[in-house]
């Protein structure tokens, strides 16, 4: 069975704040963002809504591309996000 890595971005309801991360399990590091089960700039920030994800069975590949969505600019994470989800609906319930 392959390993799977999610680079991910969350924002608030009023999508004013982003956060990159990466994970290899997606659905349980949402909800602990959802659950503000630890503390930090996305419970500080309310920033729990799942808005973008990819998945890559690398975890260096994973690494780097969270780190080339961090270094990016504000209208690239903005761009990245409409890309895949143009409503900026929470992507967290088609998880399966």
């Amino acid at each position: 069975m392959d390993k799977h890595f999610f680079v991910y971005i969350l924002s608030n309801n009023s999508n004013s704040a982003l956060y990159t991360g990466v994970t290899s399990d997606l659905k349980r590091r949402v909800f602990e963002h959802k659950e503000k089960l630890q503390e930090g700039f996305t419970s500080k920030y309310n920033i729990d809504k799942l808005v973008y994800y990819e998945m890559t069975n690398d975890v260096k590949a994973a690494i780097n591309r969270e780190k080339q969505i961090k270094g990016g600019s504000r209208a690239k994470k903005f761009d990245l996000v409409v890309s895949m989800n143009p409503g900026w609906r929470d992507l967290y319930e088609d998880l399966s």
